[in-house]
């Protein structure tokens, strides 16, 4: 038998009450139907990248690479991860996430370095990118996010490991059937992005801090090929990864926008 909704904090799986009302997963999903069509390899792999999809560019960096000053200073001082997603350009779908980690400082308070862990080719919002983000302007929100809950359709893809973020599985997730087929797997496995939600609930809680205008439900979720509502999406393998990896004791963010305003 199913479980309607079960949720992982720190390792401990436990039940949870589905919210399958109708009107509200509509709600949680109006910034992620679904787009026009985009290319994308078919084996989810970004530039770079070996056959594990380990980055073959690797380096250690100073600061993360083509952000400028405005929103590089954004980045919490003690975060350790970041998802870097470069849009291709203000008005366009197409975008690269990158895995960006550091250690701990160094002995005598040494600032540590980045290192590119990954990428993956991706998508953003089929209008591109918006600085002021709007309900159903189908454009992704430029800025720094924090990145502190998780969940999706099917289970957390590593559920043993204790420190991942706290996972929900519900079927609240599934995308309405009513939707092209090639979409209706979006959400098996979803990251909620920090722009006007509540941190600590699930992704698809429908709690819009700054009011309905502002938008909201702005995930990480996997790829349908093209575009989106205004969502970030990449490859089933990449979300994985990225499930497995990021740890809220290293304050995850996502730094997202167009090349051009993440350079301003």
């Amino acid at each position: 038998m199913r479980i309607a909704g079960v949720v992982r904090i720190a390792g401990v799986v436990r039940t949870a009450a589905a919210t399958a009302v109708c009107s509200v997963l509509l709600t949680s999903l109006a910034s992620c139907g679904f787009g026009d069509g985009s290319g994308v390899r078919k084996d989810g792999r970004g530039g770079g990248e070996g056959a594990d999809g380990t980055d073959a560019r690797a380096t250690d960096l100073r600061r993360i690479p083509d952000v400028g000053d405005r929103l590089q200073s954004r980045i919490p001082r003690d975060s350790r991860q970041v998802v870097a997603v470069y849009g291709r350009s203000r008005n366009l779908p197409d975008a690269t996430v990158v895995l960006y980690t550091r250690a701990a400082a160094g002995a005598g308070g040494k600032t540590a370095t980045w290192k590119r862990e990954r990428s993956w080719p991706a998508h953003n919002g089929k209008r591109g990118w918006a600085l002021d983000h709007r309900e159903n302007d189908k454009r992704s929100p430029v800025g720094v996010f924090t990145l502190s809950d998780a969940g999706g359709v099917l289970a957390d893809p590593d559920p043993s490991r204790g420190s991942g973020l706290p996972y929900t599985e519900s079927s609240s997730f599934q995308a309405p059937r009513y939707w092209p087929k090639t979409h209706w797997h979006d959400f098996d496995h979803v990251i909620a992005i920090d722009y006007n939600r509540v941190k600590g609930t699930p992704p698809n809680d429908p709690t819009r801090p700054q009011g309905q205008a502002k938008g909201g439900s702005i995930w990480l979720h996997m790829d349908h090929g093209g575009g989106t509502s205004g969502c970030v999406s990449l490859s089933k393998s990449g979300m994985r990864y990225l499930l497995r990896t990021l740890d809220p004791k290293l304050h995850p963010v996502v730094v997202m926008g167009d090349k051009a305003a993440l350079r301003d």
